[in-house]
């Protein structure tokens, strides 16, 4: 089995492993029916934008320098304080790695 761990503080937080494997380990769990996998579960939602950033290793001023916004600013964006526009938004996809938000405005 191909298993990729995720760590948070050095302990295991999840698991990452191919769709057909998620699928075998789904049926012999007795659950035979497939999971759709939707596009909107693919997308995280800018609420988990500090989780992503925290995964990549970056500080709060390291990503909002790379996007071109202040640090208090970005702050602001993962606290639901504001809404960042489209610009920013692909910015953040792209430093971070994730699709979808360029659509989210």
């Amino acid at each position: 089995m191909n298993v990729q761990v995720i760590r948070r503080d050095g302990e295991p937080e999840y698991a990452v492993l191919p769709w057909a494997e998620y699928q075998a380990l789904l049926k012999a769990g007795g659950h035979p029916q497939q999971v759709e996998q939707s596009p909107e579960s693919t997308t995280p939602p800018l609420t988990q934008l500090a989780r992503l950033r925290e995964q990549k290793g970056l500080s709060v001023e390291e990503l909002a320098r790379s996007v071109g916004i202040s640090p208090h600013y970005l702050g602001m964006i993962e606290s639901g304080e504001r809404q960042p526009d489209a610009a920013i938004q692909r910015a953040l996809a792209w430093t971070l790695g994730v699709s979808g938000w360029e659509s989210e405005s």
